[in-house]
C-alpha cells in the first residue's frame, strides 16, 4: 500500500475522496466528526491502478499518481484550514476504492463515503462505490447526504424494533451526546407483513400495534436507564412502507443510525443490506450511519 504519510489509527474516522463535489463534502462532514469524537481525520485516494495495470500506460498511471496526491493534499490543507488542531493523514492507495476504505477503517475505524448522482431524480440516489462499501462493511459506515440542504436539529433518530438493536441504540446514543443533542428511538412496523406473521395468534391490528409498542417501550426504558442525562424521545408508527418513514423522519435528523440486515449470509446485494436499508441509503435527507451486524446480532428474522 502506498501512503503520502502515514496509515491511520484503528479509531481514525476514514473518508473517500474522488474529486467529486459530494466527496469533499463528505472530506468536509467527516472533519467536524473527527472532532466531535477527538480522533484522527484519514483521507484516502483508491486509484485502482493495480486492477486496471495492464490497461494503463505508465504515463497514464503516473498522472493518476500525481493529480491524486495532488487531490489529497488540497482536501487535507482545507480541512486543516477549517480545523486547525484536527491531526490529518492521507493515504494514496493503488487498489480500488472499496477495498482501500475497508483496509483503512481496519477493526475499529468509522468510514466515511460521499452520496453521488448524475443529476435530476439520480441525483438522490447512492454511487456505486459508497453501496459497495456500505453492503460489505465490517466496521460502521456513515454515507452523507442531505448536509447542503437541511439545518441541523440537535436529534439523532435510530431504527429499532425490539431488544436485538440495543446495541444500535447505545450506539445512537452516544453519537447524540456526542453532539449534545437528543436521541429519538423510532420503531416502525409493517401492517401487512405483520398481520401475516402473527395473525393466527391475535384479533387485529390493535393488538398487533399493542406487541410493537411494548416492545419499544422495554427498549425504550434500558436506554433511558443508561443514559439518564440524555433526552430520549420515542415513537411507534405503522406503515405499509417503512422506509417511507425512515425518509420523511430523516428530514427532521441530524443523523440516522441502522443496523445492518437481520438476515445472515450473502444473497441479495449485500450482508448488511435489506431492502428498507438499501432504500433509506438511496433516499435519506440526513447522512445515515450504518452498523453492520454481527453473528451474534442476528437474534430474530428480518
Amino acid at each position: 500500500m502506498d501512503s503520502t504519510f502515514r496509515t491511520p489509527d484503528t479509531s481514525s474516522v476514514v473518508v473517500g475522496l474522488d474529486g467529486s463535489d459530494a466527496a469533499r463534502s463528505a472530506a468536509l462532514w467527516a472533519a467536524e466528526e473527527a472532532v466531535h469524537r477527538n480522533r484522527p481525520l484519514h483521507l484516502v485516494y483508491g486509484a485502482d491502478t493495480d486492477g486496471r495495470a495492464l490497461f494503463m500506460s505508465v504515463e497514464t498511471i503516473e498522472r493518476v499518481r500525481v493529480n491524486g496526491r495532488k487531490l489529497l493534499d488540497d482536501i487535507a490543507k482545507a480541512v486543516s484550514d477549517g480545523h486547525p488542531g484536527l491531526r490529518v493523514t492521507t493515504e494514496f492507495s493503488r487498489a480500488n476504492a472499496v477495498i482501500s476504505l475497508h483496509r483503512a477503517g481496519a477493526l475499529h475505524g468509522t468510514v466515511v463515503v460521499g452520496s453521488r448522482g448524475l443529476g435530476g431524480f439520480n441525483a438522490l440516489m447512492l454511487g456505486s462505490v459508497g453501496l459497495d462499501v456500505a453492503a460489505s462493511a465490517m466496521t460502521p459506515v456513515i454515507i452523507v447526504r442531505g448536509t447542503d440542504v437541511t439545518e441541523e436539529t440537535g436529534t439523532v433518530l435510530v431504527a429499532v424494533r425490539d431488544e436485538h438493536d440495543l446495541l444500535y441504540a447505545r450506539y445512537a446514543a452516544r453519537e447524540a451526546e456526542l453532539r449534545k443533542g437528543r436521541l429519538r428511538l423510532l420503531h416502525v412496523w409493517n401492517v401487512m407483513q405483520s398481520v401475516g406473521e402473527v395473525v393466527s395468534m391475535l384479533d387485529g391490528v390493535g393488538e398487533i400495534a399493542g406487541v410493537h409498542e411494548a416492545a419499544l417501550r422495554a427498549l425504550t426504558e434500558v436506554v433511558r436507564e443508561e443514559f439518564p442525562d440524555l433526552e430520549v424521545l420515542a415513537d411507534a408508527e405503522k406503515s405499509v412502507s417503512v422506509a417511507g418513514v425512515l425518509v420523511e423522519a430523516s428530514r427532521h435528523a441530524d443523523l440516522l443510525v441502522m443496523g445492518g440486515r437481520r438476515i445472515p449470509g450473502s444473497l441479495g446485494i449485500g450482508r448488511n443490506l435489506g431492502r428498507v436499508t438499501h432504500s433509506v441509503l438511496h433516499h435519506a435527507h440526513c447522512p445515515v450511519l450504518l452498523i453492520p451486524r454481527t453473528g451474534s446480532d442476528f437474534g430474530s428474522r428480518s
